[in-house]
């Protein structure tokens, strides 16, 4: 079965059905093949091309196109920095950038070839389809790089993860199988489109099974409840994303809110909460991924809507290991049991089995989900490999008995060895914002001579003015987890700092 398989007969029953739509920019199947191929033809000799992937249908356009001409693609965040920029562009080595005609490119790009997207390159729809390009063109293998995209860089300079289409396909068909997804589905999100989340899941996915995507450019309350209104059957967030929506249906209007992301918005909200709570009830699946949703949020929503919120495990190695089913039981806490075709096991940190099946392990997987390997790094790829072929997640779990899957966090940052106890720091953030004079948290480890390292809380106050005292929320901890787990520091800030995809940057807290 080809990728994208609706793209390649756009002459067919989709022909005419809406691609992806951006504000009031919106293209059918066909319109989407016309302009992908024409672009295909003038790449297919690249190498290898870097998309300046803005929220926009330029960049869905561009991938398209370097996917049906079977050359690797580099998603590039416009936000990255210079340096970090210069990295990626150093170690995948494009020769082509594709961009939008009226996008301003950083210096890091001038050395590349410049080719502009036309989303209307081909005139007529479907004129293309008479080229020689698309006369002959064949389907890549499937362990063909189809797209390189690169790690957060925690630990270093970001890493290019070799995508294949043989893990795009496993992966999106494992969530058709999962989410009960079908061509009928609209998509409604707002998340990038340099990562897994917001292009594979969120373009790739809908365009896969012969359905319909509509991204919002920026987050906003309004914008969900707009799109999912006029026939949005789907959301996907991140917990930020979440966090703002039960915020708004907390209140009888938001006005003027910032984006998941603390940016100003283009457009000022008038949403009610009630107008909210009916859009999301409305929905057919709401799907959070990318963090963890805290249990706090998961109630609020549901409370006001009726809905639970799904969520997902992934990573830009693995794509899609677990996520709840649409047929499941919607459990807050949980990801959900492993996806078809995936293998999942927990294991002590020198990679043996559990000595306590219910104690926390790192997990690790194995399928046809996973990578080909990090570019120009074999030494990475082999020490993130087990013998056997298990990726090493890093991120450390419980198992449920039914299979379901608890994160706690990642390893280097969210597990916390107290006093003889392993502790995840997720479920102590969860019972701080339980408290109500908390509105966000996060949970580290630092050294201490007694109890080899203390639990600290960062902690933004619901009132600035009035933060509740250090020692009413270690009690409050204590009282609701057990008192090994009680924060022995408390510092407030007035935000956390997050990445470009809403997740807390825990390592910056320590700065």
């Amino acid at each position: 079965m080809p990728l994208l398989p609706e793209l390649q007969n756009p002459a067919g029953p989709t022909a005419a059905r809406e691609a992806v739509r951006f504000g009031e920019h919106s293209l059918t199947y066909a319109q989407l093949a016309a302009a992908a191929d024409t672009l295909a033809a003038r790449i297919a000799d690249a190498g290898r091309v870097a998309v300046w992937a803005t929220p926009a249908p330029e960049t869905v356009v561009a991938v398209i196109a370097a996917l049906r001409a079977g050359v690797p693609a580099v998603p590039l965040n416009p936000r990255t920095g210079e340096r970090e920029l210069a990295h990626v562009v150093a170690d995948s080595a494009p020769s082509t950038v594709l961009a939008a005609a009226g996008d301003v490119l950083p210096p890091a790009l001038a050395a590349l070839k410049r080719v502009d997207v036309d989303t209307a390159a081909a005139g007529p729809a479907g004129s293309a389809l008479t080229s020689a390009f698309a006369s002959t063109f064949a389907e890549p293998s499937p362990e063909s790089p189809a797209l390189i995209v690169y790690t957060s860089g925690t630990t270093g300079p970001p890493k290019g993860a070799v995508l294949p289409r043989r893990a795009i396909a496993a992966s999106l068909d494992a969530l058709e199988d999962a989410w009960q997804w079908t061509g009928d589905d609209v998509l409604v999100h707002a998340l990038p489109l340099f990562h897994v989340h917001g292009l594979i899941l969120g373009i790739l996915g809908p365009l896969r099974r012969g359905g319909s995507v509509r991204h919002l450019g920026r987050f906003s309350t309004e914008g969900v409840a707009r799109e999912l209104e006029s026939g949005g059957t789907m959301l996907f967030g991140v917990p930020t994303m979440y966090h703002r929506l039960a915020e708004a249906l907390d209140r009888p209007t938001a006005s003027g809110e910032p984006t998941a992301f603390g940016e100003p918005t283009a457009l000022a909200e008038s949403t009610t909460s009630a107008g909210l709570a009916n859009a999301l009830a409305g929905a057919r699946l709401l799907v959070s991924g990318s963090a963890a949703l805290p249990v706090h949020d998961h109630e609020r929503i549901a409370a006001a809507t009726g809905r639970r919120v799904i969520e997902r495990y992934g990573m830009t190695e693995t794509l899609m290991n677990t996520g709840v089913r649409a047929d499941g039981e919607p459990r807050p806490g949980t990801v959900g049991a492993p996806l078809r075709g995936v293998e999942l096991r927990l294991v002590e940190e020198d990679g043996s089995a559990l000595a306590d099946p219910a104690s926390i392990g790192e997990i690790q997987v194995r399928g046809p989900n996973l990578f080909t390997g990090y570019l120009n790094r074999p030494d990475a790829t082999a020490a993130a490999l087990t013998a056997d072929g298990w990726f090493r997640t890093g991120d450390m779990a419980t198992l449920d008995p039914d299979g379901y899957v608890r994160i706690v966090g990642r390893r280097a940052t969210d597990l916390i060895k107290s006093g003889g106890y392993k502790i995840g720091a997720g479920e102590i953030e969860n019972a701080l914002l339980d408290h109500p004079g908390v509105r966000e948290a996060a949970v580290t480890g630092e050294p201490d001579p007694d109890l080899g390292e203390r639990i600290v809380a960062w902690v933004v106050p619901a009132d600035p003015a009035a933060p509740p005292p250090t020692g009413e929320l270690a009690d409050h901890v204590a009282a609701l987890l057990s008192p090994h787990k009680r924060p022995r520091t408390v510092r407030y800030l007035d935000a956390l700092p997050r990445n470009d995809l809403g997740k807390i940057m825990k390592r910056s807290l320590h700065g």
